[in-house]
């Protein structure tokens, strides 16, 4: 069985196609979101520089026939882009964090208009191309976190402010008590 099975234009067997599937599925299922894009127009190259900047980024990227696609999140959560699969798309599960495939997909389409998104999916719902930005500024794990704990300290941070606050001003009121007995 050949590396990359859809790139030759020998016809898939059923054993290849049902390995394909069995693939995606098992992708999509651990997946967090995933983004279509139709990559008509891009050169061998382009695709090569969008494989390496997938991968880097932890975002599982394939391109497969389109009645593939469909039986293989079939009985996911992204089961919501069964209709909207038509034409030479490419798909971006993202494995790490929501907004990695939408990070990656944005900047490569920026320098290579080719790549247009088609539709894309997070939590089980279905998402215009528009969305894209929305999906991209999704903070990494790292990210939340350090949100979340800077949410969490701010109170504490206030509380603490307060009650050093009261000593410190019941120490200065003693002193312009003392202040002004020794003027009187």
């Amino acid at each position: 069985m050949p590396l990359f099975p859809e790139v030759t234009n020998l016809p898939l067997n059923f054993g290849q196609k049902q390995a394909i599937v069995a693939e995606l599925a098992e992708v999509a299922d651990h997946a967090l979101s995933v983004v279509a894009a139709e990559y008509r127009g891009l050169t061998v190259d382009e695709m090569t520089l969008l494989r390496r900047d997938a991968r880097l980024n932890g975002v599982y990227l394939r391109v497969v026939k389109n009645t593939l696609a469909r039986r293989a999140v079939a009985n996911t959560e992204f089961a919501c882009l069964a209709d909207d699969l038509t034409g030479p798309l490419v798909l971006a599960f993202s494995q790490e964090d929501p907004g990695a495939a939408g990070r990656v997909v944005k900047d490569f389409s920026q320098d290579h208009p080719n790549l247009k998104v088609m539709v894309l999916a997070i939590g089980g719902k279905k998402l215009p191309p528009e969305q894209l930005d929305v999906l991209a500024k999704m903070p990494t794990y790292d990210q939340a976190i350090s949100q979340l704990m800077s949410v969490m300290q701010a109170p504490v941070a206030k509380l603490a402010q307060t009650l050093n606050a009261v000593p410190g001003k019941l120490v200065r009121t003693v002193a312009a008590i003392r202040d002004a007995k020794e003027a009187a």
